[in-house]
């Protein structure tokens, strides 16, 4: 079957309106590829100091830890199709003012840090009503949602991974401000295709609560429920676990492996066709076997492959592991998004998952951080190994928490209420 036809097949009984939001989001992730190759040469252009670099970096990570919750009790009481295209012309006005200073001559690293830092707030109002609103456009339906969560991934990792990080250098080095002002068009362009989306019910208000208690509503759920908390937490200790070894992965590549630069893109490379395999095989693996059988297996695939790249000789080797490591991950990153929005109630969809994207971010500088000490203490290998155990580990905690009885037992529980809220009034 072509790659034209598949996406045809993934499209059949998903409402028209699922294809605008699609096209935004391939859009957007286009955008968001070639701002991440531009954000650290721009910065690299202002000053050299590695310190005042990873600010920049840090900057556009830190409105998750400050704002994650509040942001998501917000979109809960907010139109997320309204909140999803302000925050895209909110976005486009601060990168096209970052332009305008560029030709200026008048930009400077702290105005990079706050634009990065003004950038990561919108992506938190953005990611959380995108992931809010799809379950209300698609019924909370399983199938659907997977289907729906497969086309978006496979979008992800095709323009954010193998389109935009060359295109980002190339326009880099046709000025500074190029890949800026591409980034810019591609938020205009989602913000105005999202415009046109169908508005979706708001939750009504409850009288008298607190913006905080709100949020506090949303994290509780999540943690009193071992569902959502085994899938928020595979996240998290898996951002945790990756982390180690990323923060590393440029010097491992060129101390052990004896690999050059150009080899070290190729390497890189190899976690795009891992993914785009990996996003195909979602579906597959739903299909054949329950959601919680299936997390289990790519829980236990991650682990295996960490380990292979740890212990990896040469560069094919290392390449292969790390292929296989992001087909798992990205699999994953279609089942999970899946499950939570099939049973998080609509009125909790935004607090819900700002409270697990703050939950895997704060775990990524953490395992950054550790990574870096293992491999100044025991050598390069420590932290892919380290890992490796960490994720097997995980691979437990998702057994137990995240197991096909109790998936389908939260499955069927959503079922049955949104079908008592759809009855009829006696």
């Amino acid at each position: 079957m072509s790659p034209l036809m598949s996406l045809r097949r993934l499209r059949d009984g998903l409402p028209p309106a699922f294809s605008r939001l699609w096209f935004a989001s391939a859009v957007s992730s286009l955008g968001d590829g070639v701002y991440l190759v531009a954000l650290p040469l721009f910065a690299v252009s202002l000053t050299p100091d590695p310190f005042a670099l990873s600010l920049v970096t840090a900057a556009s990570l830190l409105p998750w830890l400050l704002f994650g919750l509040l942001g998501g009790a917000l979109v809960d009481r907010w139109d997320r199709r309204r909140t999803m295209w302000i925050s895209d012309l909110a976005r486009t006005a601060l990168l096209s003012g970052l332009v305008a200073a560029t030709a200026l001559g008048a930009v400077n690293l702290q105005l990079l840090i706050a634009v990065a830092f003004l950038l990561g707030i919108g992506q938190i109002f953005f990611d959380t009503a995108s992931s809010a609103y799809l379950p209300q456009l698609l019924d909370r339906n399983l199938t659907s949602l997977r289907r729906a969560n497969t086309l978006k991934q496979g979008a992800q990792t095709a323009t954010n991974e193998f389109a935009g990080p060359p295109l980002g250098g190339l326009l880099f080095a046709l000025g500074r401000a190029v890949p800026l002002a591409f980034d810019a068009l591609s938020f205009l362009l989602s913000g105005l295709l999202i415009r046109t989306l169908p508005a979706q019910p708001v939750a009504p208000a409850k009288s008298r609560r607190s913006l905080w208690s709100d949020a506090r509503e949303g994290a509780a759920y999540v943690f009193g429920n071992r569902v959502l908390l085994g899938l928020a937490l595979r996240f998290a200790v898996g951002n945790l676990a990756f982390a180690g070894g990323e923060a590393v992965l440029v010097l491992f590549a060129h101390r052990t492996l004896h690999i050059g630069n150009s080899g070290y893109g190729l390497l890189l490379a190899t976690q795009a066709v891992g993914g785009l395999a990996g996003t195909a095989l979602a579906g597959l693996l739903g299909a054949r076997m329950k959601t919680g059988h299936a997390l289990t297996v790519t829980a236990a695939v991650e682990a295996a492959a960490q380990l292979g790249l740890g212990v990896s000789s040469g560069p094919f080797t290392a390449g292969l592991s790390m292929a296989v490591c992001s087909a798992a991950m990205s699999a994953t990153m279609v089942l999970v998004p899946s499950v939570s929005q099939a049973i998080v109630p609509a009125h909790l969809t935004g607090r819900v998952s700002a409270t697990n994207r703050m939950l895997g971010v704060g775990a990524a500088p953490v395992g950054a951080v550790l990574g870096g000490w293992l491999a100044t203490a025991a050598g390069l290998r420590a932290p892919f190994v380290a890992g490796a155990f960490v994720l097997a580990a995980m691979t437990v905690l998702v057994a137990v928490l995240t197991s096909a009885d109790r998936i389908e037992a939260a499955l069927q529980e959503a079922r049955d209420e949104t079908a008592s809220v759809d009855l009829p009034a006696a």
